[in-house]
């Protein structure tokens, strides 16, 4: 369970922001996501490899 302490004069706004942040942080949504629909190991592999391919060239881009 995600607690929040709003501060003193703070804004329901900001402690809103501060919630979806840390939220976000924990992964649970991701693994909600990840659970709807079973993936075979050799597919979530491959797509595993393709995603750290990308990120690679995305590097070399950036530092070509």
């Amino acid at each position: 369970m995600i607690i929040i302490n709003v501060k003193e004069g703070e804004s329901l706004d900001k402690a809103l922001k501060r919630f979806k942040k840390k939220f976000e942080k924990t992964g649970v949504l991701r693994e909600l996501r990840s659970r709807q629909a079973f993936e075979k190991k050799s597919v979530a592999r491959r797509h595993e490899i393709k995603h750290a391919i990308y990120k690679q060239n995305m590097n070399l881009d950036i530092t070509a």
